[in-house]
């Protein structure tokens, strides 16, 4: 019976560390200091706490002297923390007819409002069904008319471009001052 390998450490740690001379820093050491890695691992013992290699390409490489677990804690609560703080992009899609009329523009624009409000993104298009290709100037002219209407609020990240049967632009909220 084949047992599967264990996971790989993230870090090097006592032992394994392999380099002749490392620079230790931890919350007991006063200032960083470049020991042999016998004095070091000694100094690591004596504090009943681990060696930690943390960056190993430095030269000399860093070596923290922590409790391993906790360490581990830690850089995944910073981890979370960082992604809890990162920035989610919605974009959210309106389309158009051609000839939308005023009543339904006004509708849409309600919404691309509520949207931008929100921080989202918005995606508006019109699609062109069949012969209605001809009007792709009444299209430009729709999406344009448009983006002025949302101006105060959002600013044009893509004027509108023909792709295939839409032509589509993007709008993004203006950064709050």
């Amino acid at each position: 019976m084949r047992r599967a390998p264990e996971k790989e450490m993230p870090h090097r740690i006592n032992e394994a560390i392999t380099a002749p001379q490392v620079r230790v820093v931890g919350d007991n050491i006063e200032a960083s200091v470049v020991l042999p890695i016998r004095e070091a691992l000694r100094m690591a013992d004596e504090m009943e706490l681990d060696l930690i290699e943390i960056s190993p390409k430095a030269d000399p490489p860093v070596c923290r002297i922590a409790d391993y677990q906790k360490f581990l804690y830690q850089q995944k609560k910073k981890a979370k923390e960082i992604k809890a703080k990162a920035v989610k992009v919605v974009i959210k899609e309106i389309r158009f007819g051609p000839q939308t009329d005023d009543h339904d523009y006004n509708f849409k624009l309600r919404h691309a409002q509520n949207f931008i409000s929100e921080g989202a993104k918005v995606k508006a298009y019109v699609f062109f069904r069949g012969r209605s290709i001809v009007f792709k100037e009444q299209g430009e002219i729709l999406l344009l008319r448009f983006a002025t209407d949302l101006e105060d609020i959002a600013k044009v990240e893509m004027m509108p471009k023909l792709e295939g049967k839409r032509m589509t632009m993007v709008l993004v909220p203006k950064p709050k001052k």
